[in-house]
């Protein structure tokens, strides 16, 4: 016979052990929605599972309805489920123009979709109709007939509360996401379980002070053959993945040569520089590098764009870039201190390969840049921001792209094509290649040899074979 004391011991476990047994699981199409009893050890598991989040209003967790996730929540509540109900999604049937049939006349169909916005969707009412009006950026699609505001969870609620006080029913659906497209990059947005760069990899990145622009892009490419076999864990790649993922980019992606060998490196510097192991061939073949000529304007056509443009503080950029023969990174970089009226020089500090150098001031950019300069004030940087800090790459490639369309040439040029044309021009105007090899700051003079191909000089002077024939 048990004693009364153990009996309400055994009472108060069963009780506890209801408690925690009370699992209630509802799934539907996008989310799963999960109640439990306050347990720190379930909780911890929960949090575990990317992108949950716990909607304190109806006091349970909102989780992806990812592949996967809710076999999971099954295998770790086995047997403590008090609930679990699955609701089978139905398709919302379209008329001929597309536009969504309303089923029942109290019915108020809200969709959000893959571009973040709210699709609402209802027999005519005057008072909901109000609600969504005062809602900023509200559209009214007259084909489709549906109102469209942005997504944002007090937007949602807005709705949510006035369809509940005038009687209405809800039915919420979200558009689904188009699956990974095997032929672009992978993104966060395309699968659930995205890996990001491992922090020892960029801490390795900083010890060994390579630049930001490299930083950026080992770990771009590090993340792109992580998550390429997003399925397998990091350390369980191997060489074969590493092939197969070169494949990838080559045969499905089309990347460059260029692209191809940055991800090469990046993948052995975290192979051997990270991970400690010895260096080692991977059997990877590295691609040849594609011999192209780069696309050169002529001083005409120079004159063109410079002449197209009004703005000071813009004309006063391109003239820069141009008469200095700068990439564009060095451009945005330059500081006031960098410019040498005396010695008319231009001072690049720890460009590509963090060299410094220098290179030639122009005489007609120095008097529009004092322009600029008695204009604008600029304080550090030569050419700031809204915010002071140095202009944005995006910006001046804004500035030259819309010239070049104001000019109506045809070549397929950028930024960086006034960087090739200041050092064909000086090549056509007799400087020593030797002389432009460190204007442009080419460790090799092979980079610079190249625009040997490019120049037009003394082409007046040849004939064709075909002028001496009799036709």
């Amino acid at each position: 016979m048990l004693s009364t004391e153990n009996k309400k011991d055994n009472k108060i476990l069963s009780q506890n052990r209801n408690y925690l047994n009370d699992i209630k699981i509802e799934v539907f199409e996008r989310r799963i929605f999960l109640k439990i009893p306050k347990n720190e050890p379930d909780i911890s598991f929960i949090r575990k599972i990317q992108f949950v989040k716990w909607d304190s209003k109806w006091f349970h967790w909102v989780i992806p309805n990812y592949p996967g996730n809710l076999d999971l929540l099954k295998m770790y509540f086995n047997g403590r489920i008090s609930s679990l109900i699955e609701h089978q999604s139905e398709a919302l049937k379209t008329n001929e123009l597309g536009g969504i049939i309303i089923k029942k006349r109290d019915e108020v169909v809200v969709i959000k979709t893959k571009n973040n916005r709210l699709k609402i969707i209802f027999g005519f009412n005057q008072q909901l109709l109000q609600t969504i009006k005062k809602i900023p950026y509200n559209t009214w699609d007259g084909k489709n007939k549906w109102w469209s505001i942005p997504y944002s969870e007090p937007f949602k609620d807005i709705i949510y509360q006035k369809t509940s006080e005038l009687g209405l029913t809800i039915n919420y659906t979200e558009e689904a996401i188009d699956p990974p497209n095997t032929h672009k990059r992978i993104s966060a947005v395309d699968i659930p379980n995205f890996k990001i760069c491992p922090n020892e990899f960029i801490l390795k990145l900083k010890e060994l002070r390579y630049s930001v622009s490299t930083e950026k892009t080992y770990k771009n490419a590090l993340e792109d053959y992580l998550n390429y076999h997003h399925s397998i864990d990091i350390d369980k790649l191997s060489e074969g993945h590493i092939q197969s993922f070169l494949r990838h980019l080559v045969m499905e992606r089309n990347v460059s040569t260029s692209y191809q060998n940055q991800a090469i490196n990046a993948i052995k510097f975290y192979y051997e520089r990270v991970l400690g192991g010895q260096r080692k061939t991977y059997f990877i073949d590295r691609p040849k590098k594609e011999k192209t000529l780069p696309v050169v304007l002529s001083e005409e056509e120079i004159l063109l764009i410079l002449r197209s443009v009004t703005n000071l503080k813009h004309k006063a950029i391109l003239m820069v870039i141009y008469s200095a023969g700068l990439r564009i990174s060095e451009c945005i970089n330059l500081k006031i201190k960098d410019i040498d009226s005396n010695r008319m020089q231009i001072r690049v500090e720890q460009s590509k390969g963090k060299k410094d150098r220098y290179t030639l001031l122009s005489t007609k950019t120095l008097l529009i840049l004092r322009d600029y300069f008695k204009t604008y004030r600029p304080k550090e940087f030569l050419f700031e921001g809204q915010y002071g800090r140095c202009y944005s790459t995006r910006s001046i490639q804004n500035i030259f792209r819309d010239a070049v369309e104001k000019t109506k040439i045809k070549k397929k040029v950028s930024v960086h094509s006034l960087r090739h044309s200041f050092a064909t021009h000086l090549l056509e105007n007799g400087t020593n290649l030797r002389y432009i090899q460190s204007l442009l700051g080419h460790s090799n003079s092979k980079t610079t040899e190249i625009y040997t191909h490019v120049t037009t000089k003394g082409f007046e002077q040849l004939k064709s074979p075909l002028d001496n024939l009799d036709i």
